[in-house]
């Protein structure tokens, strides 16, 4: 009894040193707190310079699309509503701007998924010399998209470009075809250019994406008596089914924005026939009219908005119904 009551004595008189758990709680939210600041001071620097070079312009660009607003005239920039983007809907170029739009986003979408599924299925493969075929396959992900416009513009050139001569020395044509001036296969043309330049971004990111599933289901499967086939949709294809669904929606976002191949290719020509929406508000800001190019921009901005927010809840429904 005596020696309890003189340890507990010299506890009470700090004798002994507080455990070390209680010590590291006291400290804790002091610690937490001095953290936290030195975060926000190292993240305010480029918070700041999103704020002020892409949040600020872009709030206040908006509000061009409700205003009269032309080079032209800029003594009258009066409020006008939803004039602006009555003139968009109004124009006659709108069906075939959102027609090509179309063709343009699911027409490149749709190729650059199989064949970046399929690069990145052998890919995977050990063989000799992959480490060299990778680099072949990503490297024209480096290449600027407005040159790799130029470079097909030359390949489709109806006198010497290298796809006629390459169909007609097949017989597949008896004449060279004016692909970049023929309203009929000038959307084909640029679609395959980007089908191109963007296989790269699926196949990256499928690549990716496989290495990380388990080879012990693989070999599971093959004791069951599994085909590549039935691995493939089965196994494969649900494991990586997010990153799936997350470059799906990347693409058509980048794509759905992405004017540069064809301003290189065709300009939009010809007769607007492959004219797409950023496309055509770059064409109405070259004439001047502002409050017009800022209506047809938010109305992109409120189109993939629409489209990511459907796209992901339809993408969650189908894990829940497949975990």
């Amino acid at each position: 009894m005596k020696t309890a009551s003189a340890g507990s004595s010299r506890n009470r008189k700090g004798g002994d040193p507080p455990a070390r758990g209680t010590e590291r709680g006291r400290r804790k939210p002091e610690f937490t707190s001095r953290r936290g600041l030195l975060i926000a001071a190292f993240m305010a620097p480029a918070a700041i310079f999103v704020a002020v070079f892409t949040y600020y312009p872009m709030i206040a660009g908006s509000q061009m699309a409700f205003r009269n607003w032309n080079l032209t005239d800029l003594s009258d920039t009066s409020w006008v509503g939803l004039k602006n983007f009555r003139d968009v809907f109004a124009d006659p170029a709108w069906g075939t701007v959102l027609t090509n739009t179309a063709v343009w986003v699911f027409g490149s979408v749709v190729p650059q998924l199989v064949i970046g599924f399929a690069l990145a299925l052998w890919l995977r493969r050990k063989f000799r010399f992959r480490g060299l075929y990778q680099a072949l396959v990503f490297f024209p992900w480096a290449i600027s998209g407005f040159l790799i416009g130029i470079l097909f513009r030359w390949l489709f050139n109806s006198e010497f470009g290298v796809v006629n001569d390459l169909l007609q020395k097949a017989g597949l044509i008896d004449e060279p075809v004016a692909w970049l001036a023929d309203p009929k296969t000038a959307m084909f043309a640029v679609v395959v250019a980007n089908v191109w330049y963007g296989v790269t971004f699926f196949t990256i990111m499928i690549l990716a994406a496989l290495q990380s599933v388990p080879e012990e289901l693989y070999e599971a499967a093959a004791l069951d008596g599994a085909g590549k086939v039935r691995t493939l949709f089965q196994i494969t294809i649900p494991y990586i089914r997010v990153t799936l669904a997350l470059t799906v929606l990347l693409r058509v976002i980048w794509i759905f924005n992405f004017p540069d191949l064809i301003f290189g290719m065709t300009g939009g020509g010809p007769n607007n026939e492959t004219h797409i929406v950023t496309t055509w508000m770059i064409k109405i800001t070259q004439q001047g009219d502002y409050g017009r190019a800022s209506a047809l921009g938010l109305i992109v901005v409120a189109t993939l908005l629409v489209f990511a927010v459907f796209f992901l809840l339809a993408t969650r429904e189908k894990r829940e119904v497949k975990p």
